[in-house]
């Protein structure tokens, strides 16, 4: 053997100076030197594959891997820290995810986060739907309890309601229907073995005090155009703000309640001009009637309630409210007693 010739220390491969590798003191192929070793991406230092954080895209050193990365917690790839997600639930909290397998528990998860808000679905068939927001309290921030309401909600791969987390409760959730005819809400949606479950497993919404019922009435269905729109949307504020003290038993909430989180504007006159001076005064969605949302407005004055009877009740006096204010003038409307 010449003695410029090298050995790789694996295969026993004779090789030229010019196709030998050093490693750690020893003589390697090229081949063997990439089977037993590899460079980190990181830092650029070539490491034993032994001693390397690989998966199928990547190879760090392990110093590089313990300061900036992480393993996904359900695929189990690598990920840079800066790259690194995490669900908001107990069932997931502290836990990093890569964005496919984020995107995917989010999708399937029982709880979503308050920001939440997929495409609307529309059940029914109707112009008139309302959306309903049922806030539940004291049975548990709980992914798996809101899969089993879910269940009941959704049989048959329909995907009618959702869950969301709420700031506002101590230790439950919020259910929000897709827009549904009142009809639909009655005869399709299983609202009543929805509450059942929601009572077996220690819920409460009207006698937590912290829960509402809000229900959003599309804008569309309030007038072919924009300026009959505004118009019905006047009449609805009109009527509440008029028939005030009934509303406020209706509603099964307190003062205080309305005061905090649906308070009147307590605007006076004819439809137009009580319209016209709440949109130029001060307008919050803290209000009886939110007139914020670009497609919706939204009823909030509602305590929340696991009673069938009293929900679908709420429906049905606010599907009648705007019924009246689309098919009345402001002249019928002002001349409307609450009997």
């Amino acid at each position: 053997m010449d003695e410029k010739t090298l050995v790789c220390c694996i295969c026993g491969e004779e090789l030229a100076p010019e196709d030998a590798y050093e490693f750690e003191g020893k003589i390697y192929c090229l081949d063997c030197l990439e089977d037993e070793t590899v460079v980190c991406e990181e830092c650029g230092e070539r490491v034993r594959i032994d001693e390397a954080v690989t998966d199928a895209d990547n190879a760090l050193c392990r110093d590089c891997f313990n300061e900036s990365y992480y393993y996904c917690e359900d695929c189990g790839c690598i990920i840079h820290s800066d790259n690194a997600y995490y669900l908001d639930s107990d069932e997931y909290e502290e836990y990093p995810y890569c964005y496919s397998c984020y995107m995917k528990l989010k999708k399937d998860r029982g709880i979503h986060d308050y920001s939440y808000k997929p495409d609307p679905i529309f059940y029914g068939g109707g112009k008139m739907v309302i959306g309903v927001e049922l806030e539940v309290d004291s049975g548990g921030y709980d992914d798996y309890n809101a899969k089993e309401v879910l269940e009941i909600a959704n049989k048959n791969g329909e995907d009618r309601l959702y869950i969301k987390s709420d700031g506002s409760l101590n230790n439950g959730f919020e259910l929000v229907s897709h827009p549904m005819t009142l009809s639909y809400h009655k005869n399709e949606m299983p609202w009543e073995q929805i509450m059942k479950k929601l009572i077996h497993m220690g819920y409460k919404s009207h006698q937590a005090g912290t829960c509402g019922l809000h229900c959003h009435v599309s804008r569309a269905a309030l007038g072919d155009c924009y300026e009959k729109q505004e118009e019905a949307t006047a009449r609805i504020l009109y009527f509440v703000e008029h028939h005030w003290d009934e509303i406020l038993k209706f509603s099964r909430r307190t003062a205080e309640q309305m005061d905090r989180w649906a308070a009147r504007y307590g605007n006076k006159g004819k439809p137009k001009k009580l319209y016209d001076d709440i949109k130029k005064g001060y307008c919050s969605r803290y209000r009886a009637v939110n007139i914020l949302n670009y497609s919706t407005i939204e009823f909030r004055m509602f305590r929340g309630t696991l009673k069938y009877n009293a929900f679908i009740a709420t429906l049905q006096f606010v599907n009648e409210i705007c019924n009246v204010a689309v098919s009345l003038s402001d002249e019928e409307m002002e001349a409307l007693t609450w009997e």
